[in-house]
This record gives structure tokens, C-alpha cells and sequence, in this order.
């Protein structure tokens, strides 16, 4: 929680109301100013400054120094005179309830969590069936609490059975996404993590075995929001043929990996998936996994695809079997897997300030 509360400034006791209520919804309790002389004693200290219209003339006036985290709050859309104040304060929105409910509640929730950076987010997905993304984000996921990242698993992929299998979490405590399907808005982090299943100190959003196919893209976009500002390392799974809740998700993802074996037929494959994804993609990269039985360059491979190479994989003996026995992949912090998703974590997902020393 921030050490100081957020500011709300106004006389005008409807507005007044109106802000402490949704100051209510969003878990918070901020002060309140009345004058120029309160604004001038919180300027500095208040993460977010609400500006009721009816003190934005006098505040203007008093000529404030320049800070981020003002917000103008009118209730009255026809009031044109609104806009130049905002200029004068400098604010950062100006804004006009009740059309403005929603993002104010967001906003100051917001404000009380801090400066707090969002999540590595990394997405994964195949090139074809059985390309091993799904192994690939589990063990980047595992490898990432190896490291003392709080990291959060997600199973973006309906039909792939459920990934808490993989990490030996089917039998864990917890929600799964036909419990969030409904979520909307802005979702508690925190809590968020405390009601997911946990497994070896992974938190996991995986599927139940019931018979709902898809996840609403409003329940993706919320739950991942949620999941980076509570996580430092989110790894989401997704599938080959992308609906809206995917498309979410890799739009968000810094970077994705397209995960494709080193045969013929499964890069002629992975270019109909390539060209789906870097239309929502911004840092599309592809990993090659072994063996590679005709001799197939991984580098000639990236350059079919238009892809830049993150890596190649070397087969694993004995991994099949350990996944068979309930080992999660690159829980041994050894072979060419934990290899890889080491070299991957130390490229882009800095250790967290929350690993034991």
C-alpha cells in the first residue's frame, strides 16, 4: 500500500459523495481537501489528486507546480469552461461521472498499490499439434519460481486438458477458469493468487474437466491484469488457433515464443500460425525444438518463417517418461530444458527482490 492516501478535493458535497463511494469500492479511504491551502500541504505526497470542479478555479489560481496524477471530476458533460482548467492544472484526465465510474475505481485502486511494475509476461504456443509449448511454458514457469519469482501459470488453451496436469496440481485446492469466466474490471492481484491453486509454491489458472470451451476475452484481459501487478513472471500457454481470449493474451505477451519441431512439414505448418500471430504479436520469436532427423537448420528455419530465432531445444532423453511419472518439466534444474529456460529467464525476467538469499 502507498505510505501516503490519495487527495479528493471538493465543497460540492454530490460530488463528494459520489467520490468517497467509489473510493469505497476501489478499497480505499482518501483524504479530503477544501481549499487552495490543503491542496498546496498534500501536493507533493498524494499518489492521486481528485479536483472537484468547483475548486479547479480557485487550485488554478494558486498556480500549482506541475505533478503527475491529477484528475479533473466534473458532473456536467456540457460544461465547456472544464477543459481549459484541466490545461491550466496540467491534469492528467478530465473526467465526467457518472460516465467516469469504472475508471476512477480502477484509478484509485491503482494509486494505492504504488509504483509497483507489471509482470514479465510471456506467451507460448505451437507450431503444430504436439510441438511441446505446453511443456516449454511449464518449465519456464517452474524454472521462474527455481529463481525466487513469484510466477503465475496460465492455461490459455481449452482443449489441451488442462495444465495443472503437467505440473502435478490436478488434485490442488483452488479456482479454475470456469469460476473467473465471469470477471470484468479490475481483479484483485493479491487475491487473485490466494485463490488459485498453488503447487511447489507455482500459482496456477488451469481448467476443471467440465464442459465450458472457451474463456470471454473480458476475463482474460482482467485476470492477467491482475496476475502482473501481483506476479513478477506470468507464463500463459496458448493454443494454435487463436480466439479473442488468446489474442489478449499474446498482445500483451513481451515476447511470445512459436515453438516448432525441427522437421519439414512442421515449419510448413507453423507459417499459417506465424502469420496469425504477428498480426497481434508485436515480439513474435520462434524456438526449434530437436531432434532434427533430416538435419534441418534451425536458422534456415527462422528465416521461412520471417521469424527471429530465440533458440533451439535439444531433445531431452527420459523426458516423456518423467512427465508420465508426475515430474513436472525442469523441476531437476538440470538437462536441456532447465538449460534454456535458465539462459531465457536471465535474458528477460530480471530475480525478484522476494528470493530467499
Amino acid at each position: 500500500m502507498s505510505a501516503s492516501p490519495s487527495l479528493v478535493l471538493t465543497n460540492d458535497p454530490l460530488l463528494l459523495d459520489e467520490l468517497n463511494r467509489l473510493a469505497a469500492a476501489a478499497g480505499v479511504e482518501p483524504d479530503r481537501g477544501r481549499d487552495a491551502a490543503d491542496a498546496r500541504r498534500r501536493w507533493s505526497s498524494a499518489p492521486l489528486i481528485l479536483v472537484g470542479r468547483d475548486l479547479a478555479p480557485e487550485l488554478a489560481a494558486s498556480s500549482p507546480q506541475r505533478r503527475d496524477g491529477v484528475v479533473l471530476v466534473s458532473r456536467d458533460l456540457d460544461d465547456v469552461e472544464v477543459w481549459a482548467l484541466g490545461v491550466a492544472l496540467s491534469v492528467e484526465a478530465v473526467v465526467f461521472l457518472p460516465d467516469a465510474q469504472a475508471w476512477l475505481v480502477d484509478r484509485l485502486a491503482d494509486s494505492a498499490d504504488g509504483p509497483t511494475p507489471e509482470a514479465t509476461t510471456i506467451a507460448v504456443l505451437g507450431g503444430r499439434g504436439g510441438a511441446g509449448a505446453t511443456i516449454l511454458a511449464c518449465a519456464l514457469a517452474i524454472t521462474g519460481v527455481r529463481r525466487g519469482l513469484r510466477t503465475l501459470l496460465v492455461d490459455g488453451d481449452p482443449f489441451g486438458g488442462g495444465i495443472d496436469l503437467t505440473v502435478g496440481g490436478e488434485d490442488s485446492d483452488g479456482l479454475r477458469w470456469p469460476d473467473l469466466a465471469s470477471a470484468r474490471g479490475r481483479v484483485n492481484g493479491a487475491a487473485l493468487r490466494d485463490i488459485l491453486p498453488r503447487v511447489h509454491d507455482l500459482t496456477v489458472l488451469s481448467w476443471d474437466r467440465g464442459d465450458m470451451l472457451s474463456i470471454p476475452v473480458d476475463a482474460m484481459r482482467s485476470v492477467l491484469a491482475g496476475a502482473r501487478r501481483s506476479s513478477d513472471l506470468v507464463v500463459v500457454d496458448l493454443p494454435r488457433r487463436l480466439d479473442d481470449a488468446a489474442g489478449e493474451a499474446l498482445s500483451i505477451a513481451r515476447p511470445a515464443l512459436l515453438v516448432v519441431p525441427a522437421e519439414i512439414r512442421a515449419t510448413a505448418a507453423a507459417a499459417r500460425v506465424a502469420a496469425a500471430a504477428t498480426l497481434v504479436s508485436s515480439d513474435l520469436r520462434l524456438v526449434v525444438r530437436g531432434p532434427a532427423p533430416s538435419g534441418l537448420d534451425a536458422e534456415l528455419m527462422a528465416e521461412s518463417l520471417g521469424l527471429p530465432l530465440e533458440g533451439s531445444l535439444r531433445a531431452e532423453p527420459g523426458l516423456a517418461g518423467a512427465l508420465e511419472r508426475g515430474v513436472p518439466p525442469a523441476s531437476r534444474g538440470r538437462g536441456p530444458l532447465a538449460g534454456f529456460c535458465a539462459d531465457f529467464l536471465d535474458r528477460h525476467a530480471p530475480r525478484s527482490s522476494h528470493a530467499a538469499a
